[in-house]
């Protein structure tokens, strides 16, 4: 089970994954050149969004057709330190039904 954690540090935002850093996945789809962001909707949540879903699901195109609601739902209500998991992942992809699939 792989933990993101994302954090507002003093050096700027970090996100990681099992305490490396997330990579932005920008060569598969690019939502925002400017990274990652949270707790508003818009591009650099989406980037985020969009990173989150690829490293979880492995796949691009699911992920880019899932970001723009998981961004909604999730990653705009995030607070400035957020912990998730693979497993709270799926949790909210299970709550999309089939559009998830």
């Amino acid at each position: 089970m792989t933990v993101y954690v994302g954090d507002r540090t003093i050096d700027g935002i970090l996100v990681t994954a099992d305490g490396q850093p997330l990579d932005t996945y920008e060569d598969v789809k690019t939502f925002s050149p400017n990274g990652f962001e949270w707790s508003y909707e818009g591009p650099e949540p989406t980037q985020l969004a969009f990173a989150l879903l690829v490293d979880h699901l492995g796949d691009g195109r699911r992920a880019a057709a899932l970001a723009e609601r998981f961004m909604r739902d999730v990653v705009a209500n995030f607070q400035n330190e957020w912990e998730m998991s693979t497993a709270d992942i799926d949790r909210v992809l299970a709550s999309y039904g089939a559009a998830a699939a």
